[in-house]
């Protein structure tokens, strides 16, 4: 096959383990990458259209339980799936897409995300589809492949949700497979967070950090999270953590906080980024980066 895709169906020995036993398996699967399928495998999914604290979130929780030894699961979509896909990358990890498309460079979807994938692929990671090379994508076929996403894995977190958010099907999924269901909660009134609180409400486990999903996950064996060093090297860096320690805020707001000139504001924050304490999240919207 092209793209150095493979296929392994439900009848050999290295069809994953949890895939087999939900009671819709695909029957087989086409892969790039290595195959890593394993039980240490967890699903992180969100809306596309993610807010700052989405994205500070995703990347956050999931660079953690990177840092724990969990190969996380995501769909490549734009949003919370990219953020925790990239979150992964970024600490060295291995992380697993699951697609609506076939695996070749012509199909995946979104295009924009080509790049990543092939990432996910050179960093020791895996793209993995029910559908063969040449694929193309249809409004069944990504629903579909939340049932294998949360099917690989011992648990999902979901990351904001509308109420009639795609990744609402995931955690139906997830509930149906006997999953452990986890939500980040957010604000009462953005409408990302309504269905999480939903899940909250239906009994999904409420997450503040990765620590919340680690104990519910207490039968695996992890590797202990070393806490970041917040304090700054000087008083004005201080004050920047300080401030970002609340919420994600813009270059204005700080300065408007601060009551510093802009120009110092900008030189702080492209140093604290250097160091790794903060990051730029989107459009000059900065937060810790833990």
């Amino acid at each position: 096959m092209t793209d150095g895709i493979q296929k392994v169906t439900i009848n050999d020995a290295e069809f994953p383990k949890l895939l087999k036993k939900i009671s819709d398996p695909p029957k087989e699967l086409y892969f790039r990458g290595n195959f890593i399928l394993n039980d240490d495998c967890f699903a992180v999914v969100g809306t596309r259209m993610c807010s700052p604290y989405g994205r500070q979130m995703a990347m956050e929780i999931t660079g953690d339980l990177t840092e724990a030894g969990l190969t996380i699961v995501s769909g490549l979509a734009p949003g919370i799936d990219t953020c925790s896909h990239q979150s992964v990358l970024e600490k060295k990890g291995k992380t697993i897409a699951v697609l609506g498309t076939g695996p070749d460079d012509t199909s995946i979807y979104p295009q924009i995300n080509l790049k990543l994938a092939k990432d996910i692929v050179s960093s020791g990671g895996m793209l993995v589809s029910e559908y063969p090379p040449g694929t193309k994508g249809t409004r069944f076929a990504f629903p579909r492949r939340n049932r294998i996403i949360t099917g690989l894995s011992m648990g999902v977190l979901v990351v904001e949700a509308k109420e009639k958010s795609g990744s609402l099907l995931s955690a139906g999924w997830a509930k149906k497979q006997k999953r452990k269901i986890f939500a980040v909660p957010g604000q009462v009134h953005s409408l990302n967070s309504k269905g999480c609180h939903c899940l909250i409400k239906q009994g999904a486990k409420l997450v503040e950090n990765a620590d919340d999903i680690l104990r519910e996950l207490s039968s695996f064996s992890f590797k202990r999270i070393q806490k970041k060093n917040l304090r700054g090297e000087n008083e004005e860096e201080n004050l920047l953590l300080k401030i970002l320690e609340e919420e994600p805020l813009h270059t204005d707001k700080i300065i408007e906080k601060t009551k510093m000139p802009a120009g110092k504001i900008v030189g702080l924050l492209a140093i604290l980024e250097i160091k790794g304490k903060v990051i730029n999240l989107e459009e000059g919207i900065y937060a810790i980066k833990r």
